[in-house]
């Protein structure tokens, strides 16, 4: 008798090939059959369950790249919210920030980075790290434990520099720091890191304003580093950069992919320079692997009352209400008496250029749209909407804080469209990225992305065209996985593991964002729900019924080297 069969699905298989009817038979967490059909059928042998997915998408479980969960693992066991958007597994450890290796007595400066980089409260990472770690295996072991999907961690460049160089961490390294950096890594790596990630993106700042450790790191540091893949044979370097266009940079990211014959992914956005691009495509005949990571949508932050970002704060009058409930600042926001103050205010600088953009920029901050297509309009800015009424941007802005409804701001030259994002996506040599699932808590939730290239740019897109259905799957299965060296899933195929989504395609779609303070000692998140998916299966086991926990646990902790390919 078989574990599951799975019958009647409109199977996507991963690969990027049409889509197709058939069966699917698993067996102790592996795919051992598909069945093609030409129409609907059910499976000729008995099995302990038989899914009847007629009507269904069935697809790979997703494979997330590029998330901070690194402390959250820790206490959310479902590792929410990317599973409540098919994700089965998900790799960590990115933008080198992270929380190993340590020395005893120190974890509080990883926690205050990591705060100050990825929005994530570091209320909730002192109550909820156990730590006990010192080395990158021991952490490791300590996160390997049950989960509703499987997770992988890397190597993070601002944990390692400070582990090894103390107070030093900011200042150039030494000959000796840089070898023991890359005695750490290769250790880490053999340990089962899945990869190392560095930073030298300027607005990854610590809380006193300087560039995190690693931003400022020489070719000669990164190369030693990059040693470490050669001698450990295997692992993934990810880089975030602003230099991707300058000649030195480029010289030491291809003389790592020639020395470790490793992949490289580096974030890029769609006005990132040919540089890299071209990098890419030239190592790519010779088998190296350099892979530009590009998200769903340019990068944003959603600004409300109760956010990290609220624009009313720059307003010396929005001081007399900020510590009030938050019903209460909506209803004195449409009060005549106090936007009278603030329409009078002349309003006061953040320390950060890029803040006072964000706050202030009228035709770029966009009322979220309902349909959450995240590609707003003009009509849809401040600016927009105040023109049109022939009132001003501020009291605009008052209306929409008051309704409680987002205000979206996209980074980057967006010219009131996402083509420009959809072609760095079907960039053949692009990887799909940059969720930042379990980060950024205050401002947005992109581990929602999943759900929104599915039901947006495949379906709803009115904007421009739509994207190939069974290319954004592959995108954010097979092509992702093998990234990472994950040859055993991404794939609806015998052998490959039972990770799988059955989905109502017609019926997906997203929820809308909500601020919810679920995070341990009460600490607040942005979450996106969804609905449309009818089950989730991660190493054969069902996961998620129609969105609600089933109470299986089913996933471990990936250790980078061991995957057995298919």
């Amino acid at each position: 008798m078989d574990d599951l069969i799975i019958t009647n699905a409109r199977i996507v298989d991963g690969t990027g090939k049409p889509a197709f009817t058939g069966n699917v038979v698993i067996n102790n967490g592996k795919i051992t059959e598909v069945i093609e059909t030409t129409g609907a059928g059910a499976a000729s042998r008995a099995a302990k369950r038989t899914i009847d997915a007629a009507g269904l998408l069935l697809t790979p479980g997703f494979v997330d790249i590029h998330t901070h969960f690194d402390g959250q693992v820790c206490w959310d066991k479902q590792v929410t919210p990317s599973s409540w958007h098919g994700v089965t597994t998900v790799v960590m450890g990115n933008c080198g920030v992270g929380f190993a290796p340590v020395r005893p007595g120190s974890e509080g400066e990883l926690i205050q980075l990591m705060e100050s980089v990825e929005d994530i409260p570091g209320t909730a990472l002192h109550e909820g790290l156990p730590w006990g770690w010192e080395t990158f295996g021991e952490y490791l072991n300590v996160i390997d434990t049950p989960y509703v999907m499987d997770i992988g961690a890397q190597v993070p460049h601002v944990a390692l520099r400070h582990y090894v160089m103390g107070d030093r961490c900011y200042d150039d390294a030494t000959p000796a720091d840089m070898a023991e950096m890359a005695a750490i890594t290769k250790q880490a790596l053999l340990d089962g890191a899945l990869g190392f990630s560095t930073s030298r993106f300027y607005g990854h700042v610590d809380k006193a304003g300087n560039a995190i450790p690693g931003t400022h790191a020489s070719a000669g540091e990164m190369m030693a580093i990059g040693k470490a893949f050669a001698d450990a044979g295997h692992g993934t370097m990810e880089i975030i950069s602003d230099h991707l266009d300058k000649a030195e940079e480029l010289a030491w990211i291809e003389y790592i992919a020639r020395l470790t014959k490793r992949p490289i992914t580096t974030l890029v956005i769609p006005d990132t320079n040919s540089g890299i691009w071209n990098l890419a495509a030239r190592l790519a005949p010779e088998g190296l692997s350099i892979r530009p990571q590009v998200g769903a949508r340019p990068a944003s932050v959603l600004m409300t009352l109760e956010g990290t970002l609220n624009p009313m704060r720059q307003f010396p009058s929005y001081r007399e209400i900020r510590g009030l409930p938050f019903d209460e600042q909506r209803r004195l926001l449409r009060d005549p008496e106090f936007r009278a103050k603030v329409l009078a205010d002349a309003p006061t600088a953040s320390r950060f250029a890029d803040t006072n953009k964000m706050i202030s920029t009228w035709n770029k901050m966009y009322v979220l749209p309902e349909d959450l297509s995240y590609e707003p309009g003009y009509a849809d800015s401040l600016a927009g909407i105040a023109e049109a009424a022939g009132v001003s941007p501020k009291e605009t802005l008052m209306d929409v804080m008051a309704s409680g409804r987002p205000i979206l701001y996209l980074f980057g030259k967006y010219n009131g469209d996402l083509n420009g994002q959809i072609a760095a996506i079907k960039h053949p040599h692009a990887v799909f990225g940059l969720s930042d699932g379990g980060a950024h808590c205050g401002v947005l939730c992109d581990a929602s992305i999943p759900t929104y290239m599915l039901a947006y740019m495949t379906r709803d897109r009115t904007k421009g065209d739509t994207m190939n259905l069974e290319f954004v799957v592959h995108k954010m299965t097979q092509d992702t996985a093998l990234l990472y060296g994950m040859t055993d899933r991404g794939v609806i195929a015998p052998g490959y593991r039972a990770d799988i989504n059955l989905i109502d395609y017609d019926a997906l779609g997203l929820e809308q964002p909500e601020m919810v303070y679920d995070l341990p000692a009460g600490g607040k998140r942005i979450i996106q729900r969804a609905h449309g998916y009818r089950a989730t299966i991660c190493k054969g086991e069902v996961t998620y019924e129609n969105g609600v926990h089933t109470g299986a646990y089913p996933g471990r902790l990936i250790r980078g080297g061991t995957v057995q390919a298919v």
